[in-house]
């Protein structure tokens, strides 16, 4: 950390930055995977930053909001860190924002705590990150939230056993310690367990495995983008049926792409996720017109309203402090905020800066001739668990 307080000290007296002098502008540096596996992701993300930024202007408190991009071409923590480096002391950005991934977003963040730059992550999930900076605010959720709230949900509803499945990185083995820790601690027994690597294409080999040991439900993590088509394929092509085993899942597992690969042996998958498109509410409804209206109907996904949730928190952090842009400042307006958003209700908890939600329980349908996720059970007011053990 002194070293990077140094490097921006030094690169701030090369490019004559001053922090004193006044910004006409509030500059967003937006830091994503616009290339690579995960280009997708970000261009969701992005296209939701756009639609909040077309319904809203591109001023606030007096300020015009000028955004920065910046690729990362995928999984790459050292890139991050020196793009947000760049950003700060070359482009003079007020606001670092975006961070699909995890490890970018936590290398990211000991550039934010260095420089009091304020940061939003519209998506990475893994619970620490915003341990990392005092600066930071997550409008997306933590796996743990969705994972250990879903597997209490499970062992309460009837399963028993349950083998599960995940990508080996720091997301992977939240859900996969958070889905176990919530099932066991309800009585359910977990009997086998795979990681698999996090950019894997072919997970023929990893299906077989968890139905050679017959369990009576398979839990799954894999990050969003091509994995979820492609562990879908793979499970239909060995035979998992949910009719006979209950597949479980995080929501990636059940998008849009996934759902068309698997056809109808999506049906029954059951899910957990704080957004769907279909999510039944007036707020949604306006969300996923004017989101399909500006990009060719597409739907937004989890991606999509963790970036416009973002947008609407600086939008109104700024407000509040009459467009001041220190990062002390701007967390302290963060802290607390409470709105109506396409998800449902949501908040920042003031302890831990991160994100107070519903959690919903989804199954795979068919309705109207056409294969959904449907809202069936949820869970509301969740925190994020991992950092309420941590505060006892």
């Amino acid at each position: 950390m002194l070293t990077t307080r140094i490097a921006l000290t030094l690169a701030a007296m090369l490019f004559g930055v001053s922090p004193a002098l006044a910004q006409p502008t509030v500059k967003i540096g937006l830091i994503m995977p616009y290339s690579g596996q995960f280009a997708d992701t970000a261009a969701q993300m992005d296209n939701a930053i756009k639609l909040y930024l077309k319904q809203n202007g591109d001023t606030v408190a007096g300020k015009k909001i000028e955004i920065i991009r910046k690729d990362t071409g995928g999984v790459a923590p050292d890139v991050a860190k020196r793009l947000a480096q760049e950003l700060i002391v070359r482009d003079q950005v007020d606001i670092l924002a975006g961070f699909v991934l995890t490890p970018n977003a936590l290398a990211a963040a000991d550039v934010s705590a260095e420089s009091k730059k304020f940061m939003v992550v519209m998506n990475a999930a893994t619970a620490i990150i915003t341990t990392k900076s005092p600066y930071m605010v997550r409008t997306s959720a933590t796996v743990p939230q969705l994972t250990e709230t879903f597997g209490t949900w499970a062992r309460k509803n009837g399963i028993k056993q349950v083998y599960t499945m995940v990508s080996d990185y720091g997301p992977g083995h939240d859900a996969e310690q958070g889905f176990q820790r919530g099932f066991k601690d309800a009585g359910g027994e977990v009997v086998g367990s795979v990681r698999f690597p996090v950019a894997n294409p072919d997970f023929s080999a990893f299906v077989q495995r968890a139905r050679d040991v017959n369990p009576a439900a398979i839990f799954i993590f894999v990050p969003g983008g091509v994995q979820p088509a492609a562990i879908g394929k793979a499970l239909a092509e060995r035979g998992i049926d949910a009719k006979t085993t209950k597949v479980l899942g995080m929501g990636e597992l059940t998008e849009d792409e996934a759902r068309k690969s698997m056809g109808d042996a999506s049906i029954g998958i059951i899910t957990v996720y704080h957004y769907d498109h279909n999510h039944d509410s007036v707020a949604n409804r306006e969300f996923v017109k004017a989101f399909n209206e500006a990009n060719a109907g597409r739907n937004p996904n989890i991606y999509s309203v963790g970036g416009y949730d973002g947008m609407r928190l600086i939008y109104e952090a700024l407000k509040k402090t009459g467009g001041k842009t220190e990062g002390d400042a701007l967390v302290a307006a963060a802290k607390g905020m409470k709105w109506e958003s396409p998800r449902g209700p949501i908040a920042i908890d003031p302890e831990t800066r991160d994100v107070v939600q519903t959690v919903y329980i989804r199954r795979v349908e068919k309705v109207g001739g056409q294969l959904v996720n449907v809202e069936f059970d949820r869970i509301e007011n969740v925190k994020d668990p991992f950092k309420s053990r941590m505060a006892r």
